[in-house]
């Protein structure tokens, strides 16, 4: 019997994590000196996973920039 990809941890691991990044979209209004120094690696398993790092990477950078500012 075949399970569909929708049930397993390698879709929906990668798919949650896009809320970290809606997270630090939402929090681009939040005063600069509230914004902590913490850093994440992770190493990509798929491309959804490759593409959700992307703009996790991307929205931390602008953060940070706006940390440095």
């Amino acid at each position: 019997m075949a399970t569909s990809k929708l049930k397993t941890i390698h879709f929906w691991a990668p798919t949650f994590k896009w809320d970290l990044s809606i997270a630090n979209i939402a929090d681009f209004q939040k005063p600069p000196e509230n914004i902590l120094y913490l850093h994440t690696v992770i190493t990509p398993k798929n491309w959804n996973l490759f593409s959700v790092n992307v703009a996790m990477a991307a929205t931390g950078v602008y953060q940070l920039s706006r940390k440095i500012k």
